[in-house]
Order: structure tokens, then sequence, then C-alpha cells
């Protein structure tokens, strides 16, 4: 009789099975960290750390930045395939091209690597692929800033097969994560409501952000998004990836959350109607992903885009800024040399920096007296400005004002003198009705000879008005029933990808020829607000909405990526029935403006307008060059606050507007943020209207600690009320 076999050994049997198979566990993880090489694409507080294995690009780690010897002791990870692209791998695919024999796979495998050193802050690496049996090349380029902490990230495609290769998808990174959530904020809306903020939790399977409308493409969706890893986004803790894809052309972000919960961020290019012929030869850049990881919360992520954006991202962000006045909102295309004259000399009498003339001055066999017809014509309209545009330009000097001008260049009226000479330059499908939208066609910038007239277009308006030094860029409509007679059938894939490159080409030829002018990025508003456009900008529209109260919010989204030296604030008659002081103080948060007529405003008024400027010149460096701090969110509370803190912290801008009406007060206390807590700061209000609401605090002096930790607090009532407070540090 066979006896039955004590429990204890079953025990032990068990406990043998599981060290062989942790002792297996452990193995595996040995040999899958082998690596053949390790490549480091760093900044002062990040590392991307990548592995090359049996020839493949591995992402071992993309996080805060750590010593070689942390680096050298790395518990053994299950690694994420760098760059995947489509054959053997199921999943979506980085890159996905057919050659020229009609095969659908590409299988790249590692050649070497390289470092550059561009200057004191920046490096640049590339990571050189090839197919294994075509003569394809691919680079995979990094630019990492290590001040800002910042990271570009962007893919090179070359090849010399015989005969053209199609490119069906070009991501231009791919990013991986392994948490246990996901929480994903970006930003939508539409025309005059732009930026509003949403926030997801990441489930298995796919979300896509992106933009099929061809040019104004960020108008309903920013290129633009944070990541909380592990919990919800905050403000100043945790974990979070900022990244923004620099193209103003149609773009796609996909997140990609698998069976095992790991992430896959794929940003790029957007594969819509883009079946992308690539000559043999020919160089393929897919755009810049810009990319930082913060442990700090989004705070973090805001500040170090917008110290980027300032050194590298928009034209002369470390000059000054005018404070504009523009025709538009008071005149629209009614106007005459008198009218204009009015304007400009008050504009100089109240302290404006720059009369800007908007829509409606050019066209005269088909003048520009409304929005149907004279786009493409640049000559000056003779009937409403008989004395020309350097009139114009002598009476705003003689006023101790600058002029700018109105343009939108990539449009055309089927009601003009260009459209009758070269119809062939419109962006309209054959055998359909022409889809005109307010009025005006799109030209076909992916032509060169398209490129060269707008470029000559511009040119010789910059040339024949002297002292001409800024110009608005306007561009009111997206791609619909779009044919390029210039691309022919063979290449209509190619347009959208080849009209942003042509748009790019004319910014980028404009600015080499005139490397002083300021250029205003209007696109409906904040259409263009992405990083592949702004680099040739020195400020930009963030809506058409200037409603103060709905500028707060505007404003407040973006914010997160977009500094505020850049996006023009304009007081207008737009929600008029709040107070002007509210307007301005909700608009001296950004880049001063104004769109009304100043002659709708009482003595008191002007009075009042004309000392704001004043006081805001004094501490617009504040706004323009300090790091911003977000301290009550519109979106929780009832009010909203932010400051703006100098980079040496001796001066601090604190903004506080009633954004809700309630029953009572709103007594919320301000915690106030990055000062120095050992220093002591006096608080003086700044464009003080007939009483305060911070009258308490006037000329007390406090310390940088006792302002973080213990905060102020005031009552506010309405959406009326406002303040702007101003610290100075007390020597």
């Amino acid at each position: 009789m066979n006896k039955k076999r004590p429990y204890p050994d079953r025990l032990a049997v068990c406990l043998l099975f599981l060290f062989l198979t942790g002792a297996f566990v452990l193995i595996a993880g040995e040999a899958r960290a082998q690596y053949s090489e390790k490549i480091r694409i760093s900044t002062r507080d990040n590392l991307l750390l990548i592995g090359v294995k049996d020839n493949k690009l591995q992402q071992i780690r993309y996080g805060r930045n750590i010593s070689e010897q942390d680096i050298h002791n790395l518990p053994s990870m299950e690694p994420a395939e760098l760059y995947p692209v489509f054959g053997v791998n199921v999943s979506t695919a980085g890159l996905r091209m057919t050659h020229a024999d009609g095969n659908p796979t590409t299988a790249l495998v590692y050649q070497n690597y390289s470092v550059e050193k561009a200057d004191s802050n920046t490096v640049i690496t590339r990571i050189k692929m090839k197919d294994s049996y075509y003569p394809v090349e691919v680079t995979l380029c990094f630019k990492a800033y290590i001040a800002e902490n910042i990271i570009a990230q962007w893919v090179e495609i070359r090849h010399h097969e015989k005969g053209a290769v199609t490119l069906f998808d070009m991501a231009s990174s791919n990013l991986s994560f392994d948490r246990s959530s996901y929480f994903l904020t970006y930003f939508n809306g539409d025309w005059s409501n732009e930026f509003n903020h949403y926030e997801n939790l990441l489930e298995p399977g796919i979300l896509t952000l992106d933009s099929k409308e061809g040019i104004r493409t960020d108008q309903k969706t920013n290129p633009s998004f944070l990541l909380s890893l592990d919990r919800r986004l905050e403000e100043n803790s945790g974990e979070v990836l900022g990244a923004s894809l620099a193209w103003p052309g149609n773009w796609q972000i996909q997140f990609n959350v698998d069976n095992n919960h790991k992430l896959r961020i794929i940003p790029g290019i957007n594969p819509y109607a883009s079946a992308y012929q690539l000559p043999a030869g020919q160089l393929f850049q897919t755009p810049s992903f810009l990319y930082t990881f913060s442990q700090n919360g989004a705070g973090e992520v805001t500040r170090r885009f917008h110290r980027w954006a300032r050194k590298y991202g928009m034209q002369h962000g470390a000059g000054d800024r005018d404070v504009v006045l523009n025709n538009w909102e008071t005149t629209g295309f009614d106007f005459d040399e008198k009218g204009l004259h009015d304007l400009i000399r008050q504009a100089g009498e109240l302290g404006f920096d720059l009369f800007l003339l908007d829509d409606g001055w050019f066209g005269n066999k088909y003048p520009r007296n409304n929005d149907q017809a004279g786009l493409g014509d640049w000559q000056v309209n003779r009937k409403k400005l008989p004395h020309g545009l350097n009139d114009l330009v002598r009476q705003s000097a003689d006023n101790k004002v600058k002029f700018g001008l109105w343009v939108e260049p990539e449009m055309i009226n089927p009601k003009s003198e260009l459209y009758e000479k070269h119809p062939e330059w419109v962006l309209t499908a054959p055998n359909r009705s022409p889809d005109l939208q307010r009025n005006q066609f799109i030209l076909d910038l992916s032509n060169p000879a398209v490129q060269d007239f707008v470029v000559s277009s511009l040119s010789s308006i910059l040339d024949q008005t002297k002292g001409l030094n800024y110009l608005k860029w306007d561009c009111n409509r997206f791609l619909s029933n779009a044919w390029s007679n210039y691309l022919g059938k063979e290449k209509q894939a190619n347009l959208y990808v080849d009209y942003t490159r042509g748009y790019l080409s004319v910014l980028q030829r404009i600015r080499a020829k005139y490397p002083e002018l300021t250029l205003m990025l209007c696109a409906s508003g904040g259409g263009r607000m992405d990083y592949g456009s702004m680099p040739f900008y020195d400020e930009y529209w963030p809506s058409d909405n200037s409603n103060a109260h709905d500028r707060v919010l505007i404003q407040w989204g973006m914010s997160y990526f977009f500094p505020a030296i850049g996006f023009a604030a304009h007081v207008s008659e737009m929600g008029q029935k709040t107070s002007l002081k509210f307007r301005l103080d909700v608009a001296m948060a950004g880049k001063l403006g104004m769109d009304m007529q100043p002659d709708h405003l009482n003595g008191e008024e002007k009075a009042f307008l004309k000392d704001a400027i004043k006081a805001y010149k004094q501490v617009s460096h504040i706004v323009y060059y300090g790091d911003q701090y977000r301290l009550l969110s519109p979106y929780s509370c009832d009010r909203a606050a932010l400051m703006y803190v100098s980079q040496d912290k001796k001066e601090a801008l604190l903004f506080s507007y009633q954004v809700k009406k309630g029953s009572g007060a709103d007594y919320s206390t301000i915690y106030l943020n990055g000062l120095d807590p050992n220093a002591s700061y006096k608080l003086t209000e700044v464009n003080k209207g007939s009483y305060s609401r911070v009258e308490a605090y006037e000329g007390k002096v406090f310390t940088g600690k006792y302002l973080m930790e213990e905060g102020i607090r005031f009552a506010m009532w309405n959406v009326d009320e406002s303040s702007v407070m101003l610290l100075q540090q007390i020597q």
C-alpha cells in the first residue's frame, strides 16, 4: 500500500519550482539587459536612454536624469521598440512605406550614431539605420536643449531605389511608458472658443488627436498635450510629460494603450489622404516633436516651454514689444485717410506704440470694400488712400507711433485681377463646384511659382513703404475639394505636406530678407499656434474672441505651452458691459493692445487708459520674461489667479479675476509661488481704479515665505472686479 506523501514534501516541491522559475526569470532578465551600445539623450534633468541589441533600437528609459552608476545598475525591464516599422510588427507603425517594387514591408537595422555639440546648450544626436535589403536610410534625430530640459525629435528618410517609394505613415517619435494609469490633458475648441482643456483617463485601445483641415490646422485641437502618470494632473506635483508637435499642416498624435497597459505615444504628420510619393535621393524630414518630463507637475512643464520658446521657438524672444492699436473693430472695411489720420493721432496721444491698418487697404480694379473682392491684388487702393501708405507712415511718425499692415497672402478672391490672370494657381478640384469659404480660394503654395509671387508681393509692399515694420499675417479658411494643377494627377496625395512646406519656405525667405520685421501670426484666431509656424513670428493672436471674460479661459489654456511675450491680448468692445479696468487687467497678462475706437471712451476712461498703458510699460518686462505660475484655476474655482516672477525673483505681478458670479463675496486665499522665501516684498497695486479690493495690502511688506505659505486673502464680488498686484523685493 502506497503511503500518502506528507504536505511538507509538496511544499518543498513548490518552493523548488518557484526558485527555479525565479532563477529562470533572473537569467532571462540578464539576457535582456545585454546591449551592445547604450545611447544617452540627456538634458540637465531628463534622460532618454536607448539600447542597441541585435542591431535593433530599444527605449530603455525616459524620465528623470540619473547617474552612470544608476544606469549601470538599472533593474532589467521589458524594453520597448524605439521606432516600430510596418512588417513583422503588427501594432501601429512609426514608419510604413511601400518600396518601388511594391513590397509594403520594412526591416531597419542599426548602423551607428553620432553626437554633435552645436553650442554650449544644445547637443544633436543622430542614430542611423538602414533597411536590411533595400537602399533606404532612416535617421532618428534628437536635439537636446540642456538648460530648458526640452528634447526635439524628428526623423529623416532618404532612399536610392529605382523609382519613387510611397510613405503612408511617417511619425516623428515613439515614446513608451509602463505605468499604472495615464491621464491625458489636451486643448480643444473652435473659432472664438479656443484652448479649452480636457482631461481623460486613457483606457486600453487607441485615442487619436488630429487635424485634417490642411491649413489653419490648430483651430479646433492644438497639437500640444500633458500626460500625467499614475494620477490626475496637478499644477505643482506629480510626474508629467509635456509635449508639442511643431507642424502647421495636418497632424496626428496617437495614444495606444495595449493589453499589458503599456502606453505608446506616436506623433507626426497625419497620414490622412497623404500617401507621399518620395523620389530617389530626396530627403523627407518629419516635423519636430518637442517634449519634457517634469517631476513637479504641469507648472514646471509650462516654465520650461516658455523659456525654450523665448530663446528658440519664436522671433525676437528677447526683444521688446509694441502696444498696438488696431482699427478693425473700429472701422472694418469702411475707412478713409481722414479717419485713419484721426486714429493715428489718438494712438499717439494715448501712448500706443504702433498703429495697425487691418483689412481693406488694397485693390483698385476690384477694391477691397468687403470680403468678396481684391484678395491677391496687393496694390494700395487709391480711392481710399489717395496719398498711399507712405502718407500713413509719415502721419504715424509725426505722432510718435510705428505703422503696421494686415495681409492674407495665401488667399485669393475669384473677383480679383490675380484670379483673372492665374486661375490655375487656385486649389480647387476639377469637375466639382468651387468650394468658397469667406468668398475666397487658397493659392497653391506647393507650386514654386506661387511661392515666388507671394514673396515678391510682400517684398514690394515692404520695399515701397519705408518705415513699414509690422505685418499681421492672416489665414481665414481651411482646405476642401483641393486639387493642385502643379502636382498633377500622380502626386495629389503630396498636397497636404507640400503646401505646408511651401508656406514654411515662404516664411523662411521673408525672414531672411527682412530679419527685423515684426510678424504677427493670425489664423482666424489661434488656428496656427504651433511651434512649426511660430519660429517665424514675433507674436500670435490666440482668438478672434476678445471678450475679457472669455479671454481669461482662452489665455489660461494657451499658457500651458505658449509664453505671454507673444500672445496679443487686446482690449475691445466685446463684452463692454464689463469695466474698462477688468478688460485692461485681462489684456495686461499678455502683450497689451486695443481693438476699439478711442472716441467711444469718455474723458475719464481715456485718462484711465492712458495711465494703464504707461503703467503696463513699466511692468511688462515681468510678464514678457518672467516665470509663470497658475494659482487658482477658473476650471475649478469661481476666480482665476496667476502670477509672473522675474528670473532673479526680485519682482512679480499677481493677476486675479472673478470669473463666476456668486451670491456673496469670494474670499479665496491665494497662495503665491516662485518667490524667494527669504526675501521681503512690498505689495503695490498696479492699474488702480476708483477703489481697490487689495487696499489692506497696499504698501505692506511680507516675506516670500509668508506669501507662499500663508497667502493673501481679499474679497471679490462679481465678474467686473479684478486686480493686478506688483510685488517688489526690498533690498
